[in-house]
């Protein structure tokens, strides 16, 4: 499946559409280079404030950890416990009340190891860490949000192996729109738009990079970072968890194969931001959704030359060169073997 000339698509968790150009990949690049990090890191860091042992920002010392650990974030976005807001202001100047809390999660007590890095029963762990944080945060909060940002350039501010899990009271805005879009769909047609979705993807794998018995991860039609992908469980699951033993299993290997692709592309400890998306707490009518995880990398010609959302991406809509299909196509072909290996 090839289409060649300038094309918008929808993405149907969003209801946004996304402009593809496929006929500017061999435009010339004069515009800025990333300067990559030192991927030479030692396993233990003395200055760093997420190694075992080691003071933190806020003050405290971390336990000789072995495993993942969890944190409260000393530097918390959101806090228990708000006061309320004023409530007699003018209609156009609302604001909301907001309460949750921010934790940190430590993936490693090693500092130079990656997911993609790390052993398959150690990120059996942090997916473990992740249904836990979730079960326990979600039985407060309407919102449970995990998420990591990998490399400087996704503004990582610290190489050690972590992640981040913030709850709130109310629903954010990229979830809010996906719980929309996949409720009209539901009860529209009875079925879920992520499990149709995944069915097609599963039968044209035209954009399918990788599938194992419970999970599948692919560039989506309506992708618009350039290697973003999609992981999709292929039975019906709300949150994280949900996610069986079995399930776990092979969710922690299909992680570790993609992140290995990833690194792979352009053989450098690949950056991204990625995130679960899964049924908000607190609600019964919440059949609609499908657990998922979307994974944004701005790399887009090299390790040296991202993807930059600016001018007409900020003030019309998202635009991307390079065809959805054609990034299925580089990832899939791309070794399972760490090029570190090799």
């Amino acid at each position: 499946m090839t289409i060649a000339y300038p094309h918008r698509r929808k993405n149907q968790l969003t209801g946004e559409w996304v402009l593809v150009s496929p006929h500017r990949t061999e435009r010339p690049w004069l515009g800025q280079v990333e300067e990559m990090p030192q991927e030479r890191l030692p396993a233990y860091d003395p200055g760093c404030y997420l190694c075992p042992g080691n003071q933190r920002a806020g003050g405290e010392i971390n336990p000789q950890y072995s495993s993942t650990f969890v944190f409260t974030n000393d530097f918390s976005a959101l806090l228990p416990g708000t006061p309320l807001l004023e409530s007699k202001r003018h209609p156009l100047l609302r604001s909301q009340r907001v309460n949750g809390t921010c934790r940190v999660i430590c993936f490693s007590p090693r500092h130079n190891l990656t997911l993609p890095d790390m052993e398959l029963e150690n990120i059996q762990e942090v997916v473990e860490a992740w249904r836990q944080q979730t079960a326990e945060l979600g039985s407060t909060y309407k919102w449970v949000q995990v998420f990591e940002n990998k490399g400087a350039v996704m503004g990582c501010s610290n190489p050690h192996p972590h992640g981040q899990i913030w709850a709130s009271d109310q629903i954010p805005n990229e979830p809010a729109k996906e719980n929309d879009r996949q409720a009209v769909y539901y009860h529209a047609q009875d079925r879920l738009l992520l499990a149709d979705y995944l069915e097609k993807e599963l039968e044209d794998k035209h954009r399918l990079v990788l599938e194992n018995q419970h999970w599948a991860a692919l560039v989506p039609f309506w992708a618009t970072w350039p290697f973003e992908t999609i992981l999709l469980p292929r039975r019906h699951i709300l949150r994280l968890p949900d996610i069986a033993e079995a399930e776990k299993v092979n969710l922690a290997a299909i992680l570790k194969l993609l992140l290995i692709k990833y690194d792979n592309l352009f053989n450098t400890s690949f950056p991204y931001s990625m995130g679960w998306h899964g049924a908000p707490f607190g609600s019964a009518d919440v059949d609609h959704w499908q657990l998922h995880a979307h994974f944004y990398p701005p790399l887009l010609r090299s390790a040296n030359v991202k993807k930059f959302m600016v001018g007409y991406e900020m003030l019309a809509e998202a635009q991307r060169d390079l065809t959805p299909e054609a990034a299925a196509r580089r990832l899939r072909d791309t070794s399972e073997e760490h090029y570190k290996r090799f």
